[in-house]
């Protein structure tokens, strides 16, 4: 691609530094014994105390004179410099101020400065700077966001960086000028250590189970599928890792659990993602009834921990967190928001059922499915503040214990929240001959076409015939749970680098290409240099103003020993 003028400009001013003896990208470290939000919150300490150092990005410069201020950013946030030419050069050699800060900085270069902190007659709190060094020149310009307040007293921003595919595909510019960005990953490795916290302190321990694996299962997905060369063996990426901590339990450990990167090969929307973060736990001795009150517990604390309150506002919505949560058994739910009892219907009727409530299905779902399906489309929405669904039909929880007095469902809860799942639980299913039964009759959904479906796994089905403890197990949605707790409207928003779809690259055009149209050679750069980079942009510009504006630019490159096209031939160009 050609760079853009101010691309070639902030490279012209690279060679100008190194042409001054400075590296643009210097290998010693820059010292730095504070930051901008420290200065800020300190400044009374500081204050006539000496020299501090900063480090950081030039984000705005407002040139003077002989004087100067600019803004600072690091990543605790932004301060106001000032820069006054004969303190930053006390000797005869003024470039420094002159030529290096006025003519060949810019904005987003990375500088090492050092000064004495003061207000200015306006009260900003304010660095003095007495020496700076360059640490790294940006070569790219930033989005410049301004900021105004309108008749309201409101903050309006304009030019904001705020296209959502160009803030995920670049979360590096993102991140730069979008401080509530940068304060959304904050609360979200906050969220993590709560949790993480919270699950130490009870006495469980930690730990790490495999990633890739020759079967996966702990949950009904599709995997992405890999092939290890030296074994010459089909792996999967994980779909979960519940299998693999149940055989941690069945070999001693009464409470294991893993924040875990999980994978699965389905489509995606602002609440999925292939690649997402759950926690798993697994107690021995437990059940769900145990669990629901954990689970309570732990996300109210996160609550506390995130915002000193059991309330968050989502949207709209303030949600309260505080214990006791709102409990629907799966069919309660059903009848509460369809005014339909489903607890007895066969598959047929409830494939019935889902076309009157224009639900939709298809002929490879099953009874379970098309349960999930209806309370999916149904009650899931309409289920804002946080609530227990529990006692799920035995044909949508393979892994689950049935229920020990109600027939036909098993001992499973969901955790809804703002309209979607946040944790899924179970009494684990501990019954190996259960547990086969329940594999083979995933194995004919798959035949019939479900290809989320679970496998049969004979190593954990091994396992479970050594005997497992009753256990209690929980999957917590890290993402979707920060989303919540950060009032993001995205599953983006809240992953550093989402999957994307490849980026669209803009097919340029060759010399012989422009060339072919009738454009000289000597001419090529000069239209490139108006971004026009391909043959269809030539042939969208009326004639007129392509001739203008190549006359202008050829001018403006000072190409005088090339000749101006004629009117009649950029008419040819675009004809």
């Amino acid at each position: 691609m050609p760079l853009s003028e101010q691309e070639l400009i902030r490279r012209q001013e690279r060679q100008q530094l190194i042409d001054l003896g400075i590296d643009p990208y210097p290998a010693n470290l820059f010292e730095v014994n504070t930051t901008a939000n420290q200065v800020k919150e300190e400044f009374e300490q500081l204050e006539g105390q000496g020299e501090i150092a900063l480090a950081g990005r030039l984000m705005s410069r407002r040139i003077m004179g002989s004087a100067s201020f600019a803004e600072l950013q690091d990543a605790s946030g932004r301060i106001q410099l000032y820069l006054k030419r004969d303190e930053l050069c006390p000797d005869d050699d003024k470039t420094l101020y002159n030529t290096i800060f006025k003519k060949v900085l810019g904005i987003g270069d990375i500088l090492g400065i050092k000064g004495d902190v003061f207000k200015t007659q306006s009260g900003e709190i304010t660095v003095n700077v007495k020496s700076l060094k360059v640490l790294s020149k940006s070569l790219r310009p930033l989005p410049i966001v301004k900021e105004t307040v309108d008749e309201q007293g409101n903050k309006v921003q304009h030019d904001a960086f705020s296209d959502p595919e160009q803030r995920y595909r670049q979360r590096y510019v993102d991140l730069i000028v979008n401080p509530k960005v940068r304060d959304t990953f904050v609360k979200r490795t906050q969220l993590v250590n709560s949790l993480r916290g919270f699950l130490s302190n009870k006495g469980y321990l930690e730990v790490e189970t495999p990633v890739l694996q020759p079967i996966y299962g702990g949950a009904s997905a599709r995997p992405f599928k890999t092939h290890h060369n030296s074994l010459d063996m089909t792996l999967y990426l994980r779909i979960a890792n519940e299998l693999y901590l149940k055989r941690l339990i069945v070999g001693g450990f009464e409470g294991v659990f893993e924040f875990a990167k999980d994978f699965r090969n389905e489509g995606m929307s602002r609440f999925h993602n292939p690649e997402f973060t759950q926690v798993e736990l697994y107690v021995a001795y437990k059940d769900y009834e145990w669990m629901m009150d954990l689970v309570e517990e732990m996300v109210e604390q996160s609550a506390m921990d995130l915002h000193g309150a059991t309330k968050v506002t989502v949207g709209s919505h303030q949600i309260d967190f505080k214990r006791p949560w709102k409990r629907f058994t799966m069919f309660e739910a059903i009848e509460h928001f369809t005014e339909i009892d489903i607890s007895n219907m066969d598959e047929e009727s409830l494939r019935e059922t889902a076309v009157k409530l224009n639900v939709p299905i298809d002929p490879s779902m099953g009874k379970g499915k098309l349960i999930d399906e209806i309370f999916g489309e149904k009650c899931e929405p309409n289920l804002i503040q946080p609530t227990f669904i529990t006692d799920y039909p035995v044909e949508m929880s393979p892994l689950a214990k049935k229920h020990r007095s109600k027939p036909g469902l098993v001992e499973r809860f969901e955790a809804i929240c703002n309209g979607k799942e946040i944790c899924n639980a179970f009494s684990e299913l501990n019954d190996p001959i259960d547990q086969r039964q329940r594999f083979e009759q995933q194995l004919e959904l798959g035949k019939r076409g479900d290809d989320e479906a679970m496998v049969l796994d004979e190593d954990f089905l091994r396992a479970l015939e050594y005997g497992m403890p009753p256990t209690a197990g929980l999957g917590v949605g890290i993402d979707r749970l920060c989303m919540i707790m950060t009032d993001s409207n995205s599953i983006q928003d809240v992953i550093f680098f989402p999957q994307m779809k490849p980026e669209k690259k803009e097919v340029v055009a060759s010399i012989a290409d422009y060339v072919d149209l009738g454009i000289s050679e000597d001419l090529v750069p000069v239209v490139q240099k108006l971004g026009l980079n391909t043959i269809e942009q030539v042939k969208s510009v009326a004639a007129n103003k392509l001739f203008n504006d190549v006359c202008g630019m050829r001018k403006k490159m000072k190409l005088k020993e090339v000749k101006n096209p004629t009117l009649d031939e950029v008419i040819q160009w675009v004809s």
